[in-house]
């Protein structure tokens, strides 16, 4: 692993102050902004003596996951391509697939980092108890980044980085409602919370907030997105060019 193409990726990244915030602030300050709300740190007996913030911590997480996935990551792999980047490290020993290892390294740390604040503030400031479930978090964790990914991977795929960056900005505000940024899942109608168990933030939402209350997800969601992560990682397997 290339060091210094590690330490230059980063230091490109943290040059955008746009995916900085997306990557890493957004989510936590929409957090704490939702705490500072007296009525939703209060358990609630229709959401089975859960507070609201409580429901919003894998909410959050969900939508950093998004967030990196499909609008972080995608636009530098697209545009190293369309520049013709990806081509001349071939002629050079730093192979195109280390650029890609380093650009994955990059956005995983900043995906942990964002996570790991809205974990740690819904804890330290509003006191969310960390998952019941702790393995079976992680596996929800895990699967919901795999397809977040994967479907980032498709849209790096693309001839044009604008054109990437495009369908990620349509695909984020839908992706975004089904899994209950507006309204979360507990109160959406019931057709609604049927088309969210299909999508692959509504799934991992809500694996996630099964988790955390100590069960283990529901098998369907699970499927999902691991259906989401297979099929997505594998089309941009077989459309991925390095020119």
């Amino acid at each position: 692993m290339n060091a210094t193409l590690i330490r230059t990726e980063f230091k490109l990244y943290l040059r955008d102050i746009s995916s900085v915030f997306l990557g890493i602030v957004m989510s936590p300050m929409i957090l704490a902004i939702l705490g500072s709300i007296p009525s939703f740190r209060a358990p609630d007996p229709a959401l089975g003596g859960r507070s609201v913030i409580a429901l919003y911590v894998p909410i959050l997480l969900g939508v950093t996951i998004t967030m990196v996935g499909l609008t972080t990551m995608p636009i530098p792999i697209a545009t190293y391509r369309e520049r013709g980047i990806l081509k001349r490290f071939a002629t050079t020993p730093a192979r195109p697939g280390d650029v890609l290892m380093s650009q994955a390294l990059v956005q995983l740390a900043i995906l942990f980092t964002g996570s790991l604040l809205v974990l740690g503030i819904g804890r330290a400031a509003f006191g969310v108890s960390v998952p019941r479930n702790l393995g079976a978090f992680v596996v929800a964790f895990i699967l919901c980044c795999a397809a977040s990914f994967g479907i980032g991977l498709v849209l790096a795929s693309l001839r044009s980085s604008k054109v990437a960056q495009g369908i990620g900005t349509v695909l984020f505000f839908p992706l975004m409602f089904f899994g209950g940024l507006w309204v979360p899942r507990e109160v959406m109608p019931e057709t609604i919370r049927g088309i969210s168990d299909f999508t692959p933030l509504g799934a991992g939402v809500q694996a996630m907030q099964d988790a955390s209350a100590g069960s283990w997800p529901q098998w369907l969601h699970l499927g999902v997105l691991a259906g989401y992560g297979i099929i997505a990682w594998l089309v941009a397997k077989k459309l991925f060019r390095w020119t």
